[in-house]
């Protein structure tokens, strides 16, 4: 198991949303500057005086978001809302916040969105300013031995569930009942490792993130099952933004679906997952439910 700790050391020390080990409010990388002696090789081709818009993160969740060896910001979220402000003309800046923090900043105005491999609730829509759907992330299923065949929580009766600690699918097998234990954990990794050494039958957590964890580990052949369609709001990932925000909500919201209609978020999906090759996966760029 050594090789896990080399490949993904940042899922050990951190929770999924969570949880970063200071709230200082540091500007990590901005998208005018280019990088000098970096892996970060984006430039934005916009004009100097182009907008300007603060961007919380945590930094610290891959694939969503988390930092190089150099301190710049990398993942899914990272490319999608640079996109989308390449496309819409305005460069963001990244700002390091524990999960805590982020929906506070956004909302007292020192920050102007927020990503962080953000869902869609509604208790958040009603208090926040969201964007439509730009990632179609359902919860999924991971197990290891062939033998079980899951297609759904209704296949894990008997069956040694791992789940996030206070986490959404943790409370969906809860629901499902049948489980013959359940196990919980602070991070993806420390589950995934449990489901590797045989502790766990499956493990229960967003498809994006297993997936993520499956292409630094193909010598480990899980099966991957999500299990919410296109149709649930809650598999739709979401720019958090301020409610009174109309014009910002209504540009991302714009570029969301020029990115979209060019397949810019499945390039962006594909580069730091490969390709989706996870049982019944229906996901798409083209047909996310649009939520606003």
């Amino acid at each position: 198991m050594k090789q896990l700790y080399r490949a993904l050391p940042i899922f050990l020390s951190i929770g999924l949303f969570g949880c970063g080990n200071s709230p200082t409010q540091e500007s990590v990388s901005t998208a005018s500057t280019p990088a000098t002696e970096s892996k970060d090789s984006f430039v934005s081709k916009l004009p100097d005086n182009a907008p300007v818009f603060k961007v919380a993160t945590t930094g610290v969740t891959p694939p969503f978001s988390f930092q190089d060896d150099y301190g710049n910001m990398q993942g899914i979220d990272i490319d999608a809302i640079r996109a989308i402000g390449e496309t819409q003309g305005f460069k963001v800046e990244f700002y390091k916040e524990p999960w805590v923090n982020l929906f506070d900043t956004v909302e007292s105005g020192s920050r102007d969105m927020a990503l962080a491999g953000i869902s869609y609730k509604p208790e958040r829509d009603a208090k926040y300013g969201l964007s439509d759907s730009y990632f179609f992330n359902p919860a999924a299923i991971m197990y290891k031995n062939s033998d079980l065949k899951i297609q759904s929580l209704d296949d894990i009766k008997g069956l040694k569930v791992g789940g996030m600690e206070g986490g959404k699918s943790i409370g969906q097998v809860i629901d499902a009942g049948g489980y013959s234990e359940l196990i919980s954990d602070r991070t993806p990794f420390l589950l995934y490792e449990k489901l590797v050494q045989g502790q766990v039958d499956v493990i229960v957590n967003d498809s994006i993130i297993w997936r993520y964890v499956d292409k630094n580990h193909p010598e480990s052949k899980v099966t991957i099952v999500p299990y919410e369609s296109e149709s649930d709001p809650a598999a739709q990932q979401v720019v958090l933004m301020a409610k009174g925000n109309t014009k910002l909500i209504a540009k991302v919201n714009e570029g969301i679906a020029k990115l979209k209609q060019e397949g810019k978020f499945k390039e962006i999906e594909e580069r730091w997952l490969g390709e989706d090759t996870s049982a019944e996966s229906t996901a798409t760029d083209t047909t996310t439910k649009q939520l606003n």
